[in-house]
């Protein structure tokens, strides 16, 4: 039996509504809530290549992210009927190395890279300049037959692809396949980037462009696009914004394409004519022809332009490179990240600076609201960043999740979290962070909040019975329910008899030194 509490005279009339609704609705309380953000959020800003980020140990802190080109023939052995035969070994010691010093990988499976050795991998053509990365038994099959251009572009030997080889066409969509399948869910990356061509940038020059021959043929091309959209739930993928071009590809010129759900990287990023108020503008272009606004949906990322070696060089000068600063690009392209492996050799790339141009990237979350009551906890959002969080992500209140996701919100929206099937004591302060699967094991979002606990309550918490309870309801609807509670309260009166909540209200309007306890 709960303690007895004694009311005098005319406090109980009070007290009989009072401290029923203090019961269902005075547990309900702002949270007080104050975090700077300290460390760089995952999964955004400034990117290095995996031997820049070992090299760098000063900057390591100030990055979250690495990228590396990969080779299908590298973790590819063989062929056994309709299963492709994999040792994933070379790839996991490339992950486990990026994430061992706290980062995220990006890979870009390649075909074609002009000049390029390949080196240690036995199931590759070794040793040879501009050498494919399809697998060796491809090569030694004699129905397959690639093509070899002297020097491109200026840019060294190069092999290419036979994509008229029916074999590599079901090749390659079978590995995105089997590398999805394998490796959508794992933690260790972060972005995928996927295309045709020099570097898988989605273009060849210096040479003839045959279309089913050096380069996938366009129903090629959105075969395999479509089916790579299938694939990745849980990591975005992204292509070269040289996708554009009508001449390599079917992507403008088709809405069903312009649908599918992959992001942009741009290869030349901040060169000095990228956008159109600097010259040709053919960057700016290419953005605007696959979608000014596939940002809010897909992540735009790339790298700083190697046209001239001060575009890496200098792209974090504060004062700018050709007039336009890092943080202006990136706001206007509402940039996620970005490869800058050679700001190290400039001057201007310090810890702070790298921290700085990482941080305004992308995402950034502020906490504009905390409320709990003894069950459930409501947290209000806000993106102050430039672009989404394109990962699923979860506002946490002890241990437990919100049902929704914060990814897809844009910047400057706001959204509420409810987080129920918690217990939470009268004055406690319960821990708030941001977690998610695709995180790095036990790291966390960082977010900022300046919450002193003095705020209404806002809307979003759940009460005992289930329902979603609405701050600041109307005060006769409330006034209905403490009235509801108050005449099923149990009240006895000093001789342990039952008396109605009316009935006691009235005898003690007749006698206020009357005596009542409510049980």
């Amino acid at each position: 039996m709960a303690k007895s509490i004694f009311l005098v005279g005319a406090t109980f009339a009070a007290l009989t509504t009072g401290f029923i609704a203090t019961s269902a609705f005075a547990a309900a309380r702002s949270v007080a809530l104050n975090k700077s953000i300290e460390t760089l959020e995952p999964m955004k800003g400034i990117v290095f290549w995996p031997d820049q980020a070992k090299s760098q140990k000063n900057l390591q802190s100030a990055i979250s992210l690495e990228f590396s080109y990969c080779l299908p023939c590298a973790v590819v052995t063989g062929k056994t009927g309709d299963k492709i035969n994999y040792d994933w070994s070379s790839f996991e010691k490339l992950l486990d190395d990026i994430k061992s010093r706290g980062h995220q990988a990006i890979v870009r499976f390649r075909i074609e890279y002009p000049n390029e050795t390949i080196t240690n991998a036995p199931n590759c053509t070794e040793g040879v300049k501009g050498a494919t990365a399809v697998p060796n038994y491809f090569v030694t099959n004699s129905n397959y037959q690639e093509t070899f251009s002297e020097n491109p572009g200026g840019d060294g030997p190069t092999y290419y692809a036979d994509w008229s080889s029916t074999a590599l066409q079901w090749f390659y969509k079978q590995f995105y396949a089997d590398f999805a399948a394998k490796y959508d869910k794992d933690p260790r990356i972060a972005f995928v980037q996927a295309g045709f061509g020099h570097w898988a940038e989605y273009h060849i020059y210096g040479t003839k462009l045959i279309l089913g021959t050096n380069f996938p043929s366009k129903e090629y091309q959105s075969e395999f696009l479509t089916h790579l959209d299938t694939l990745f739930t849980e990591t975005p993928w992204n292509i070269s914004i040289d996708a554009a071009d009508k001449t390599y590809s079917p992507i403008a010129e088709n809405k069903t394409l312009l649908g599918l759900k992959f992001g942009l990287f741009d290869d030349s990023f901040m060169h000095k004519e990228h956008d159109i108020s600097q010259g040709d503008g053919d960057n700016e272009k290419n953005w605007q022809t696959i979608g000014k606004d596939r940002w809010k949906t897909s992540p735009a990322g790339g790298e700083i332009s190697y046209y001239e070696d001060k575009d890496q060089h200098e792209f974090l000068n504060p004062a700018g490179l050709y007039g336009i600063t890092w943080e202006d690009a990136a706001s206007k392209y509402h940039m996620t990240y970005i490869i800058g492996n050679d700001a190290p050799e400039g001057k201007y790339a310090t810890k702070s600076r790298v921290f700085e141009a990482s941080s305004y990237a992308g995402y950034k979350f502020e906490i504009t609201s905390f409320a709990v009551n003894k069950i459930s906890a409501a947290i209000r959002v806000k993106n102050v960043g430039i672009a989404p969080l394109y990962h699923n992500a979860y506002v946490t209140v002890k241990g437990v999740r919100s049902e929704k996701t914060l990814k897809g919100l844009l910047p400057g929206e706001e959204a509420t979290y409810t987080i129920s099937g918690i217990s939470i004591a009268d004055s406690e302060s319960p821990e708030l962070t941001i977690t998610g699967d695709k995180l790095l094991k036990d790291a966390t979002i960082p977010y900022k909040a300046n919450l002193d606990g003095k705020a209404k309550v806002i809307e979003g918490l759940i009460e005992e019975n289930g329902t979603t309870a609405i701050a600041h309801r109307n005060k006769n609807a409330a006034s209905k329910v403490h009235e509801k509670q108050a005449q099923n309260a149990r009240i006895v009166d000093l001789n342990g008899r039952a008396v109605h909540s009316t009935n006691a209200q009235n005898a003690m309007k007749k006698s206020p030194k009357a005596y009542y306890k409510v049980k």
